[in-house]
């Protein structure tokens, strides 16, 4: 097969992990094929609940509708960290789906948050994210419309009892400042963390949870293996962030929920530990972080 359709084709499914895990974080709306088939692709795994994640206002309402209709669903919404200044500036490097459009200024970004603030009191949404801060999309321009938001829905998250996911991309010490400044939710997950040990050690103390991607995998990630192996087990939650980050050795190739064993597998190379104890922890560790 040409290696330009191979990287169009889904990976084959890996060996079921004998102890069952949750995705938790996953973007079915931008993947292939329909919810049914990827709940039962992943759960023929051993990956039997979902976290899907919404970015955006559609994607929020989609995340709490599709979490309605399934049991093994669970939802989170919120304005992704590129998504704020898009909705105030009509910044066109934004996360929306919805194409450019023209500034919306403040009044726009409070009705959104607004909206979020509604779908965030659904007894299906268990958590409040992806928000943060993104350093690595969105300019100095951008940067009071995403923090704005990013605190707007720490808010949200502390008064509706909601677990808090967090985006960090190029922006440790500012998410870190602001979720001190802030004070965290009693619920704290870093999505994808992106961190190295010692902030790893930082997240521990602040009893923050941290998310790991196939990401772990990449052969450039020592930072990510060596903040796995420090991180309390407590901790550890592993996720996709499908259909993006698929982890070796199929990177580059379309990610799905049920690539999860992959990542589980090197986590648990990396701290020493057999797969069905890591995956035990981290199915009690998902549950717990948001609430189901």
């Amino acid at each position: 097969m040409p290696a330009s359709s191979d990287k169009n084709t889904a990976p084959p499914p890996p060996e079921p992990l004998r102890v069952p895990v949750a995705d938790s974080h996953t973007h079915l709306d931008m993947q292939s094929g329909t919810v049914e088939e990827a709940l039962a692709t992943a759960a023929s795994v051993g990956v039997t609940t979902l976290v899907q994640v919404g970015c955006d206002l559609a994607g929020s309402r989609w995340a709490a509708e599709t979490a309605a209709r399934h049991d093994a669903i669970h939802a989170t919404v919120a304005l992704h960290p590129n998504e704020a200044p898009r909705i105030v500036h009509g910044d066109p490097d934004g996360w929306s789906r919805q194409g450019a459009r023209a500034p919306g200024g403040t009044a726009a970004l409070d009705a959104a948050l607004a909206e979020i603030d509604r779908l965030a009191a659904l007894p299906q949404v268990k958590g409040v994210g992806e928000t943060g801060l993104d350093h690595f999309r969105t300019g100095p321009g951008g940067k009071d419309a995403q923090e704005a938001s990013f605190r707007a829905h720490i808010e949200i998250a502390k008064r509706h009892g909601k677990a808090l996911v967090i985006h960090d991309r190029d922006a440790h010490a500012d998410v870190l400042r602001v979720l001190k400044e802030e004070g965290a939710p009693e619920r704290t997950v870093f999505h994808c963390y992106s961190g190295d040990a010692e902030m790893a050690e930082v997240c521990a103390r602040a009893g923050y949870f941290m998310s790991f991607a196939g990401t772990v995998t990449f052969k450039n990630a020592q930072n990510l293996r060596d903040a796995v192996a420090v991180a309390p087990p407590e901790l550890l939650l592993v996720e996709t962030d499908a259909p993006f980050l698929t982890p070796a050795p199929h990177r580059g190739r379309p990610n799905a929920p049920y690539l999860v064993p992959l990542t589980v597998r090197a986590m648990a190379a990396v701290r020493g530990v057999d797969e069905d104890t890591l995956a035990t922890a981290l199915a009690a560790n998902t549950a717990r972080a948001f609430d189901y």
